[in-house]
């Protein structure tokens, strides 16, 4: 049993570095991602999808949806990290590095509470996997899957998860302890010219 763990696809705010508010759609980019995406899991024998529900995530999983024939399941505890009033405002310009910052922005969600709720979030989905015969995709956002990576997933000694989580990519995660990773950061679905902006936020 597998988790599929995929960051959504792109967004204008993901390459423009901003840090995004809740409504924020894919941009035309992230729609063909989503599509590759979605034809890459088809292949797969996927036996469930669950998604956060904002809107950069849903379409994404909405895309792998369609592929597969499978119904979407829906989270709030897949959010991506509320950062309050800091969303909207680019993340070059504030001075400090939000997305690594232990307090809550007015208005938002501080690393412990954030941390908390993605450890609820993997309890679940290891409940979700316990049940099914094949993958569970999950269909979420940066901080999410590197949050997961961080404090869920056993590593090798040396090794640590990356720093950057690209749009629409795919890590699988065994959902039996101790959790290793099979697959990192992969967006070989994705041409050269598909891949999103290099220098991209990844979460927020």
């Amino acid at each position: 049993m597998s988790l599929f763990l995929i960051r959504h696809a792109e967004t204008v705010l993901n390459a423009a570095r901003v840090l995004q508010p809740a409504d924020t759609p894919l941009s035309p980019t992230g729609l063909r991602q989503a599509d590759l995406l979605a034809g890459r899991l088809a292949r797969l024998g996927l036996a469930a999808i669950v998604s956060s529900d904002l809107p950069r995530a849903l379409r994404t999983a909405e895309a792998v949806a369609t592929a597969s024939g499978l119904a979407i399941l829906t989270s709030a505890l897949l959010h991506e990290r509320n950062f309050g009033e800091l969303r909207g405002r680019r993340y070059d310009t504030l001075g400090f590095d939000p997305l690594a910052m232990a307090a809550a922005p007015v208005g938002g969600e501080s690393a412990r509470a954030f941390a908390r709720r993605v450890a609820k979030a993997f309890d679940m989905l290891r409940a979700m996997s316990a049940t099914l015969a094949g993958p569970l995709a999950v269909v979420t956002h940066g901080l999410v899957i590197r949050a997961i990576l961080e404090a869920h997933v056993a590593w090798p000694a040396g090794l640590q998860p990356p720093p950057r989580i690209g749009n629409s990519s795919l890590t699988i995660v065994t959902a039996l302890p101790p959790h290793a990773v099979t697959l990192l950061d992969c967006s070989r679905h994705l041409d050269a010219g598909m891949r999103g902006t290099a220098g991209g936020l990844s979460g927020g």
